[in-house]
């Protein structure tokens, strides 16, 4: 009627066809979202198991933190407050389970090479974690020694972590035959005291806890002969 617009045409559905439309062509769904503009990029998907930035920032605080915690630690040692130090030195340990829980969370296999080295420690920076792991260990056995009544059993605990990373350890060798000696596993003692002994052939309290232990061996012999 009159000179109006013809009315759209229908499709096979029911449904208005576009103009110009060839028939039962499929209509394309409209788009969700934003259109990316011309040369724009999709975001790259992170990489399962590689750290982020934040992670690895937050890596660098916990060593910076186990190092600072040794290093009131031993202060207080020095100013005799064993208690304190030993507060000190066991949090120093907590950062740096902390820090390598942080760097293990994902499998290796997860990461592709480039980020690999990134999602672990550097062999200088191992080398430093376990250096101040070596120096709380040892230190938190001197603390204990210190007390009336002595942990040897953790003092035994405490060295003998040392020496599964530092089998050379003088200190450690030293009071794990003291440790040794006082629980009463006489032989144990002197194969540690030994050890000591050839690191530093001249340390006298090596040179007692020798004597005192052999001492020990020589009595429990006799006994041992005089029951048979």
């Amino acid at each position: 009627e009159g000179g109006g617009a013809a009315p759209p045409e229908e499709g096979a559905s029911g449904e208005p066809r576009a103009a110009g439309a060839r028939p039962g062509a499929r209509r394309r769904a409209p788009r969700i979202g934003p259109r990316r503009g011309r040369g724009s990029r999709a975001a790259p998907r992170p990489w399962r198991g590689r750290p982020a930035a934040g992670k690895l920032n937050a890596a660098g605080r916990a060593h910076r933190s186990g190092a600072n915690f040794k290093s009131e630690g031993a202060q207080c040692y020095k100013d005799k407050k064993f208690r304190e130090a030993i507060g000190k030195y066991h949090r120093a340990l907590l950062e740096l389970k902390a820090l390598l829980l942080l760097l293990s969370q994902e499998p290796a296999g997860q990461r592709p090479p480039a980020a690999a080295a990134a999602a672990g420690l550097s062999e200088e920076q191992r080398q430093a974690v376990e250096a101040i792991e070596v120096d709380c260990y040892n230190s938190l056995a001197a603390c204990l020694l210190q007390a009336e009544l002595v942990n040897y059993e953790r003092v035994k605990e405490y060295c003998l972590k040392v020496l599964q990373k530092e089998g050379e350890n003088f200190k450690a060798l030293y009071r794990s035959g003291v440790a040794f000696y006082h629980l009463g596993d006489f032989n144990k003692a002197l194969y540690y005291l030994k050890e000591a002994r050839s690191r530093q052939p001249t340390d006298t309290n090596v040179i007692r806890y020798i004597q005192l232990t052999e001492m020990k061996l020589s009595r429990c012999s006799q006994r041992e002969k005089e029951t048979l």
